[in-house]
């Protein structure tokens, strides 16, 4: 099985999360994207823990809601140590519980918070399974989108009872999808991702959420996943969104 960052490797983004690579097989530096979006810096680009002094441990919660399947709560903790050269970080990540676990081999010398593959990971997987799709489709898409096509806005955040600004990006990435007749009950899919330098590991939140687009923006989710980081206070979404 090859990881979504291992498919990234000839890059930049790859090289800022290529320690998360997986076995599978490289890309050619013909196929790799020529310049950065926005969200590629935010997301993959940006060392999301110079200001951190390990060890610590960074928690979130997870959340699965929607009328597609029994939605359930869990947790998500990223285990930091120091290098052998005293620097910032090793990383280790416990990814939901049970039946839900992702597991993925710990991270030397980490510069992008894991947590943000954790979450692609299991998404793609949970594609597959739910559409017969293959994950190295879903990856690509997403990878695609966040190049190509993500929304980018400044936000306001609680945290631990402040205001703190962040950044959210946006994507759907098979709104234009010319498979998309294939999965069409769950191609009306958007992730959000909410970053903040005022947070440990920069990731305030990700969110993915599916709806039925017959029965319009009013209705509830088919699925909706969410990871928060410990002490965020999110605004509720809006419809749709």
């Amino acid at each position: 099985m090859t990881s979504f960052s291992h498919r990234l490797k000839t890059t930049l983004v790859a090289a800022a999360i290529a320690s998360f690579a997986l076995p599978g097989p490289p890309v050619h530096a013909e196929d790799a994207p020529k310049d950065f979006s926005a969200a590629e810096r935010a997301l993959f680009m940006t060392n999301q823990f110079t200001k951190l002094r390990p060890p610590m441990t960074l928690h979130y919660a997870f959340h699965r809601s929607g009328s597609l399947e029994p939605g359930f709560d869990d947790k998500v903790s990223i285990s930091l140590k120091a290098q052998a050269n005293g620097q910032c970080c090793d990383a280790s990540g416990d990814f939901l519980s049970g039946e839900h676990a992702v597991v993925l081999p710990p991270v030397e010398g980490v510069i992008g918070n894991p947590v943000m593959l954790y979450f692609l990971e299991r998404d793609v997987r949970e594609m597959e399974r739910l559409t017969k799709g293959k994950q190295a489709y879903f990856r690509k898409r997403i990878r695609m989108a966040i190049y190509q096509g993500a929304q980018q806005r400044a936000v306001t955040l609680r945290y631990r009872g402040n205001a703190v600004a962040g950044q959210e990006f946006t994507i759907d990435p098979y709104r234009d999808d010319p498979n998309r007749p294939r999965f069409e009950q769950l191609s009306n899919k958007r992730y959000v991702f909410t970053m903040s330098d005022a947070v440990p590991g920069g990731v305030y939140a990700i969110r993915s959420v599916i709806t039925d687009a017959a029965k319009g923006a009013d209705a509830p989710p088919l699925v909706a996943d969410e990871l928060l980081i410990e002490g965020a206070e999110p605004t509720p979404p809006k419809p749709g969104a």
